[in-house]
């Protein structure tokens, strides 16, 4: 699958539990909106992943990839501990130059 470097660093990171350089794949400002809460900034994005992480012991399998530009999404099977997993999500990005701007992840 071919995804924009921030977008494949976001899954390669979450894939080895690389807290830092998942961050690194966002921007200073970035946005992530997930289970009805929206984090702002990277102290935030991080807390968010690492406390995620720990609680759901996740792993994302990245499926398929639409969109073009600075609009991306991903669906992904996602399996972890948690009631009705494994689960398939969607992970809508906007992206910056380089870097992830805002990720949204819904069904």
């Amino acid at each position: 699958m071919d995804l924009p470097f921030p977008i494949k660093t976001y899954f390669d990171a979450d894939s080895r539990g690389d807290g830092d350089a998942l961050i690194d794949a966002f921007a200073a400002d970035a946005l992530v909106a997930d289970e009805g809460r929206t984090h702002a900034g990277h102290q935030a994005i991080s807390l968010w992943w690492r406390s995620a992480k720990a609680k759901y012991r996740h792993v994302i399998e990245p499926l398929e990839a639409a969109g073009q530009g600075d609009v991306r999404t991903v669906r992904a099977r996602v399996t972890g501990q948690f009631p009705g997993s494994p689960a398939m999500l969607t992970f809508a990005f906007g992206l910056e130059g380089d870097r992830i701007a805002r990720l949204e992840i819904g069904a």
